[in-house]
C-alpha cells in the first residue's frame, strides 16, 4: 500500500486567523497530479503491474496541474527526491 504524502506546511503561527481556519484545517480532501497519457487504453490499464513504466510524453520542464478536489490550485515539475518522486510547486493559481 502507498504511503501518505508527506508536506511541509508552514507553522500555525503563519497562518492567518487561524481561529476562523481551526475548523476546516482537519478536513480531509485529495490532492491530484495530472498527466496526460495520449493514446492510454483501458486495455493498457488492465496491462499494468507493480513494475510497469508508463511513457507520459510530457516533457521535462513543463509544468503538471495539481488539483484539490478537481480544482486547479497550483501547477509543478517532478523532481527525483532520494528514491522518490515528488512534485516542487512552481506557481500557485
Amino acid at each position: 500500500m502507498a504511503q501518505p504524502a508527506q508536506s511541509v506546511l508552514p507553522e500555525k503561527s503563519a497562518i492567518a486567523s487561524t481561529d476562523e481556519w481551526a475548523r476546516v484545517l482537519p478536513l480531509p480532501c485529495r490532492l491530484t497530479v495530472e498527466v496526460p497519457l495520449p493514446g492510454f487504453t483501458v486495455g493498457d490499464a488492465l496491462h499494468l503491474r507493480p513494475t510497469s513504466v508508463i511513457s507520459s510524453h510530457w516533457r521535462v520542464g513543463n509544468d503538471v496541474p495539481l488539483r484539490l478536489n478537481g480544482e486547479l490550485i497550483a501547477r509543478g515539475e517532478f523532481e527525483v527526491v532520494g528514491n522518490h518522486l515528488a512534485v516542487r510547486l512552481t506557481e500557485l493559481v
